[in-house]
């Protein structure tokens, strides 16, 4: 049986208090980093791998599916307003199309020629990387997506929690973050979501840093699409030129991004 659908270690959790519930909960979700740490070299070179990638004018691709599927448009759709990057250079798709965001499309998963067909949307090349995203390791939808961009030449990996898994056996680098056994038997929307999305923070944020779109540890490149985020780029002109908040605002609204008006300010200089 599968590490994700085998037995919980614990068991009549509806005779269960509140505290107790959450307390258990917790103690299963601190064992999630633990095993990713014994998993960065490999997680190191697919951030090598993606880093290269797109210096060259690549893209990174996630496909998935449910959970797994949402959690990689998640993370895609962070990446523009964080880092500044352009729409389209991470991409994240999900079986059954951007309706099955918010809910299931039903068998949407059991295609596997029907995620070649939607990254070909995008034009996806050998120039790209996909990262196949499955807590199972055996969704078709996934396997027979990263199968068939690999035959096309492009370079793989997989983020699954299970051991020896399908999907691991068809990518060049397969991450397996074997959490064990979910808190409630197969919620995989728990600790397997938990871990594939910390490995995705890793990823996505240790690949922009090598691409420059972090300058100490600000988002300099980040999008003001909001008064909180104008207020975070003023105080971060202010503390690197330290100038006041009327020069700073200003700065702000002539060149449109923490790093141009500290750029432009410092060439003035």
């Amino acid at each position: 049986m599968a590490t994700t659908e085998s037995s919980s270690h614990y068991d009549h959790l509806e005779k269960m208090n509140v505290g107790d519930l959450l307390k258990n909960i917790n103690a299963e979700d601190q064992s999630v980093p633990l095993v990713i740490e014994n998993l960065i070299p490999t997680i190191e070179k697919v951030i090598e791998e993606i880093v290269n990638k797109m210096r060259n004018g690549g893209r990174l691709f996630y496909i998935g599916a449910g959970t797994s599927g949402r959690l990689g448009i998640v993370d895609a759709s962070e990446i523009p307003p964080t880092f500044g990057m352009a729409h389209g250079l991470v991409i994240g798709i999900i079986a059954g199309g951007d309706g099955a965001i918010r809910k299931a499309v039903e068998y949407a998963e059991d295609d596997p020629k029907q995620a070649w067909k939607d990254m070909q949307d995008h034009k996806i090349s050998s120039k790209d990387f996909l990262i196949g995203l499955a807590a199972s390791g055996r969704t078709p939808y996934v396997v027979g997506g990263v199968s068939d961009a690999r035959k096309h030449g492009v370079t793989t990996a997989c983020i699954t929690c299970n051991a020896g898994s399908e999907l691991a056996r068809h990518v060049d680098y397969p991450i397996e973050v074997v959490v064990g056994p979910e808190f409630v038997t197969g919620s995989t929307r728990m600790k397997a979501g938990t871990a594939q999305k910390l490995v995705l923070n890793m990823i996505s944020t240790v690949s922009m840093i090598k691409l420059g779109r972090v300058r100490g540890n600000k988002m300099v490149d980040m999008q003001l699409t909001n008064n909180k985020l104008v207020d975070r780029g003023m105080r971060m002109i202010m503390e690197e030129l330290g100038v006041d908040e009327a020069t700073a605002s200003a700065l702000l609204k002539q060149h449109g991004s923490v790093r141009r008006a500290v750029d432009a300010e410092r060439q003035e200089d």
